[in-house]
């Protein structure tokens, strides 16, 4: 604006300049659709090698996709309005023997859920540069839990049945070593990115290791661990009612039992009834982390 009040008129560019900048507009354009059009021949072309190499051939897909149709209408009850109560009891016939093994299920998963975040606790401060001055330790710690978390639970639980024997002791300790690996990564990141300035008071003050982790580390990353950890149980709940399927105990067991003699509407009750547990669960500790995090907030 002038001192009139009048709005002050923009001189126009000198032709050179302005074609100077045109050209360099119409550049960067056309650099970003070739970097556009790189990226989406790219992913094409994985695409067809992964299709490739899986042997996966749709025409086979398309011609045999009904028979999922076909197993999912097997495994749904006949159920009418008329005989409604009747009819789902005898859907949930075996109701009071799954519950238990769906009790077993859900300790596994405590168990191994519980047990894990102890580890992970232990293992993620050696994790942490910030807090270890040892590299080699550091390192050492990070492929400990890179080693748990990369190979899969079934194997774990697969290994121990064949050491231990069948039942509930080698899910939990399956679930154990893989949730101390996936949540050590976790409570490592979080550990690295807290405010240092507390733990170099504490420590200048003449507390030990311990002490400057309890006083100073635990009270700023403890609503974020409790928070990953209930994350964790959600996954770990799944991961323990397959766990059954190599003789790990919970209901996974016998949901294989289902699928192995046909029971179809077996099938369909045991998943419903695990898929309403798991739903359960994540509206409960959905609730639980929002509770952690507000007080984090407030405090």
């Amino acid at each position: 604006m002038t001192l009139t009040g009048q709005p002050k008129q923009l001189r126009p560019l000198e032709p050179r300049r302005h074609e100077a900048l045109l050209r360099a507009y119409r550049h960067a354009v056309a650099e970003r659709r070739r970097s556009l059009a790189l990226g989406a021949a790219l992913v094409c072309l994985l695409i067809v090698v992964t299709t490739w190499v899986g042997e996966v051939k749709p025409t086979t897909l398309l011609s045999n996709a009904w028979r999922v149709g076909d197993f999912l209408g097997r495994t749904l009850p006949q159920l009418s309005l008329a005989t409604i109560g009747a009819d789902v009891a005898e859907w949930y016939w075996g109701l009071d023997r799954w519950l238990a093994l769906l009790g077993e299920t859900l300790l596994i998963a405590y168990a191994g859920t519980l047990l894990g975040a102890a580890g992970a606790l232990a293992l993620c401060f050696l994790a942490a540069a910030n807090l270890t001055p040892s590299r080699t330790m550091v390192f050492t710690a990070r492929r400990v839990m890179e080693i748990c978390r990369t190979v899969p639970e079934l194997v774990f639980a697969l290994t121990f049945v064949i050491a231990f024997g069948l039942g509930p002791m080698p899910g939990v300790l399956a679930l154990v070593i893989h949730s101390m690996g996936a949540l050590g990564k976790l409570f490592a990141e979080v550990v690295e990115n807290i405010d240092m300035r507390p733990v170099e008071g504490v420590s200048a003050s003449g507390a030990n290791r311990l002490e400057t982790i309890r006083y100073a580390v635990l009270p700023q990353v403890f609503p974020t661990f409790a928070s990953y950890t209930l994350l964790r149980f959600e996954v770990n709940v799944r991961g323990a009612a397959i766990m059954g399927f190599v003789g790990a105990g919970g209901i996974g067991q016998e949901l294989l039992e289902a699928v192995r003699k046909f029971y179809y509407t077996d099938i369909s009750a045991i998943v419903l009834l695990i898929a309403l547990t798991v739903m359960l669960i994540d509206l409960c500790s959905e609730r639980l982390r929002h509770r952690l995090f507000d007080t984090r907030v407030v405090q």
